[in-house]
């Protein structure tokens, strides 16, 4: 008798990284803000980029986004990408959902993505209406409604207040285990990134990237963690605080 041959299972093949960097360089007036960075960040995976001001954080975001040709190397990013700022830029002379919708062709998906962020009820209201977190709300509801592989985030939570902040967190952690974009957060909180992130890096002042660490800590994650003290502390002495 002839014994059939046992079928052995494909082997499973790891995705292509969403974003790969290779030796990117950007420069102003002669002075270098990217000295060659190298990054790649996995499809999923939440990335949070720290440094001090005028470090180039921005910049490497910009060009991510596609809103900064003059870099040299290499950059390969998605094609479907959004990008949330620090102002919630929606367009003044536009309802909530008009500003959420724009440039899409299904209404209904734009009223999803508000109520997925708590603003199902103001979707007719106007802009100036809003508070700074709900404007938020309705900024990070413009970014997703897109499905993006890439969201880009510069600073997205810094001109809220502390309460708010800690809600835009919560909701921001929901909705990237929903949809699973790639996430590049620019900040200059580290308790953020420590809380967000998979992963953290720090950008040095001269362009290069002098740490990479993740974080191992489980969630949801508290300050009064071990772990997360622990972290912040080798975060801060890279970025030059003393506590």
């Amino acid at each position: 008798m002839t014994t059939a041959p046992t079928a052995t299972a494909p082997a499973t093949e790891q995705a292509p990284p969403a974003v790969v960097a290779e030796d990117v360089r950007r420069s102003f007036d002669g002075r270098a803000v990217l000295a060659g960075i190298d990054l790649e960040i996995a499809p999923g995976e939440f990335v949070a980029l720290l440094g001090r001001s005028g470090s180039g954080k921005s910049t490497l975001l910009r060009a991510m986004a596609g809103l900064d040709a003059g870099y040299e190397g290499s950059l390969r990013v998605p094609g479907k990408r959004s990008v949330v700022f620090q102002e919630h830029r929606l367009l003044p002379w536009k309802r909530v959902i008009d500003n959420v919708t724009l440039g899409l062709r299904d209404p209904a998906r734009g009223h999803r993505a508000l109520a997925e962020v708590g603003l199902g009820d103001h979707a007719r209201a106007w802009p100036i209406t809003l508070s700074g977190g709900e404007a938020q709300r309705a900024a990070l509801a413009r970014a997703l409604v897109r499905e993006p592989e890439l969201l880009l985030l510069d600073e997205p939570f810094g001109a809220l207040d502390a309460l708010t902040r800690i809600r835009m967190h919560a909701l921001l952690r929901d909705l990237c285990e929903r949809y699973r974009p790639a996430v590049f957060l620019v900040t200059h909180d580290v308790d953020e990134a420590v809380l967000l992130a998979d992963r953290v890096l720090v950008l040095s002042t001269d362009g290069r990237l002098a740490l990479d660490r993740r974080v191992d800590l489980p969630t949801p994650r508290h300050r009064a963690d071990p772990g997360f003290a622990e972290l912040r502390a080798d975060l801060l002495t890279e970025l030059g605080v003393h506590e």
